[in-house]
């Protein structure tokens, strides 16, 4: 049965992964179970259903845009909560892999003392990252407005390549704009080489690349911001740069030059900062599939709107415990 996002083809696709947060509890919780994958997952933890583009795609179907999430799902016990979560959002998941016999991925959820999330995860052998070329959708069939690609799902091999692969032939062919977001996570793959090369590669090939301090500053130690951006920018097909900065707000920077930095208008009493940066994802994605790459860039009131409005969505998001991105009515 198709969901109800199915007329939305047309509209915005989010690839990358639904997983399952275990995070810390309050109370004592011993669960008394096991990942399939054999890992003992015994702790005080709650399962919370999370991925960078799962929230992504929550995100922009609570503001209410027609959005088809594309990942593998498993039929486990984790795969059925994430497909519960996702549809009673109403994210479309006409697109995804489901029902698959291989686990879905876990991601263990540490705080420090300023609410900062820390992720160890089990990657290996999930259909969390079972992405392949003979299921990914055929763009010539359904073309969205714009495609989101990121988090793990863009550095875990072999299915970044695949995914790489497929997102060429969007561009190319079809002319989709691609908003990347990196979101790295150095518990996956330390290698900084590794990283960065898998990250420019994705860059490349993308209109938009959304990324936070904390991953540029990871990514390349001792280098400026701006100077990243800049070195992005100089690929043909990238013309914004979007840096999230936590309680400093948002810099933007355009091919042609202008740098805007936008500071939240809002002090947030923070309860967490899940899903925060994936906000500001949903919110960069539906600026791009509303006023196209060219006006953001050339029209800077157009693109200091859509930064106001993705630092108040991701304030709000920031205000709640776990990630629960605001409705279009809680923006107005």
């Amino acid at each position: 049965m198709l969901s109800k996002n199915m007329e939305s083809f047309g509209d915005m696709w989010v690839c990358g992964e639904v997983l399952i947060d275990r995070l810390p509890s309050q109370l004592p919780i011993v669960i008394g179970e096991k990942h399939p994958s054999g890992n003992d997952v015994n702790c005080d933890r709650i399962n919370v259903v999370g991925g960078g583009a799962a929230n992504t795609a929550k995100c922009l179907s609570r503001l209410g845009h027609g959005v088809q999430f594309i990942d593998g799902i498993s039929n486990d016990q984790y795969g059925i909560l994430a497909t519960a979560e996702l549809l009673k959002d109403n994210v479309g998941l006409d697109l995804c892999l489901r029902n698959s016999s291989n686990p879905t991925c876990l991601a263990t959820v540490d705080l420090d003392e300023n609410e900062k999330a820390s992720y160890d995860f089990l990657i290996e052998g999930t259909a969390t990252f079972d992405f392949d070329r003979n299921w990914l959708p055929d763009f010539g069939l359904h073309e969205p407005s714009v495609l989101h690609l990121g988090t793990l799902a863009t550095i875990v091999e072999p299915g970044s390549s695949a995914i790489y692969d497929w997102a060429v032939e969007g561009v190319a062919k079809h002319g989709v704009p691609i908003v990347f977001d990196p979101n790295i996570r150095p518990s996956v793959v330390p290698d900084r080489g590794v990283y960065q090369k898998a990250v420019e590669k994705f860059a490349e090939i993308s209109s938009v690349i959304k990324a936070s301090d904390d991953d540029i500053e990871w990514l390349y130690p001792g280098t400026r911001l701006e100077d990243v951006a800049e070195r992005w920018l100089e690929a043909e097909a990238t013309s914004l740069v979007i840096i999230t900065m936590g309680e400093h707000g948002l810099m933007s920077l355009t091919q042609d030059g202008n740098i805007m930095q936008e500071k939240p208008a809002v002090k947030v009493d923070v309860k967490d900062t899940v899903g925060a940066g994936d906000t500001v994802g949903a919110v960069v994605m539906e600026g791009v599939a509303k006023h196209g790459i060219e006006t953001l860039v050339e029209r800077s009131e157009c693109l200091r709107d859509v930064l106001i409005r993705a630092n108040r969505a991701s304030g709000l998001t920031c205000s709640r415990e776990g990630c629960k991105p605001p409705t279009q009515s809680d923006l107005e």
